[in-house]
């Protein structure tokens, strides 16, 4: 038993790097805002987003290949690694540790794999389905990184569900505006319910920026009442979007048809500054 432990550990850290590894390759901004959490959420929240990002990878870029039938048996496999609570996939060994040490509930899962089902049909949203969509594909990671966060404080993960959701609800709306013309073009889809994207107008624009705007206020209400282990992170993440945000609501509407708007690393770094001096000094 005694040597046995050792080697299960070891494989542990290098599927926690692996789920790094997948954060790094597919997300700056939210790789450098991980850094900056608290040591003991580093890896289970990249063991989270390692799960989330390769999920979305089988809707969204496995076109050669039969994605219905890869992303049913990685849900499969997703389960099973839970109940065995081991995966030779190194990335659902990461989750599915996240997911037993913190107590994760499987309906969180559940929503979230539904709605990358979702995903493998081409569909325009009706708004009932669009609610349903984030839901699932942003919501419920929310509430996944926020059980993590709270390490089984369940008054505290209570209290805080609803600003982690409109903060998750955030920053989705606003990954629908930057890759609208990737999404329309290339996938088939179009998540903004009664719209036509190929006649986006300014009028329309600014409506859904205005509900974009109503889930940021919600979500960082939130995140100022997050354990303090957990806040400086999430702030980061939060101070990124909202700059990218600003970005989009300042270009006309064709152009968000015609490129996929977002922040040079240069304007991340004075972000990071930024935001590193006003936490320093609790001006958060």
């Amino acid at each position: 038993m005694s040597l046995k432990q050792p080697q299960k550990v070891l494989f542990d850290r290098a599927s926690y790097r692996c789920s790094r590894v997948i954060t790094n390759a597919y997300s700056t901004s939210f790789s450098l805002a991980i850094k900056f959490l608290h040591k003991d959420f580093i890896n289970p929240i990249h063991g989270i987003y390692g799960f989330v990002r390769l999920s979305d990878e089988i809707v969204d870029s496995f076109h050669e290949f039969p994605k219905q039938e890869l992303l049913a048996r990685f849900k499969q496999e997703t389960y099973q690694a839970i109940d065995e609570k081991i995966s030779l996939n190194p990335i659902l060994n990461s989750f599915q540790f996240v997911v037993n040490e913190f107590g994760i509930e499987r309906a969180l899962i559940d929503k979230f794999l539904a709605s990358m089902e979702m995903d493998l049909r081409k569909a325009e949203y009706t708004q009932e389905k669009y609610e349903e969509y984030i839901l699932g594909s942003a919501e419920v990671v929310g509430l996944m990184c926020l059980k993590v966060f709270t390490e089984g404080n369940q008054e505290m993960y209570d209290a805080l569900t609803p600003s982690a959701m409109k903060l998750g609800s955030a920053f989705q709306k606003i990954n629908f505006l930057r890759d609208l013309k990737d999404d329309y073009n290339e996938l088939g889809r179009s998540y903004f319910p009664g719209i036509d994207v190929s006649k986006l107008d300014e009028e329309t624009k600014h409506a859904i920026e205005a509900d974009i705007k109503a889930d940021f206020e919600a979500g960082y209400e939130g995140v100022l009442k997050l354990p303090k282990k957990a806040r400086f992170g999430v702030y980061l993440a939060y101070v990124y979007y909202t700059a990218l945000f600003t970005k989009i609501s300042n270009v006309p509407s064709a152009r968000i048809l015609e490129e996929r708007i977002s922040i040079s690393n240069p304007r991340k770094a004075s972000l990071l500054f930024g935001s590193y001096v006003r936490h320093s000094f609790n001006l958060i």
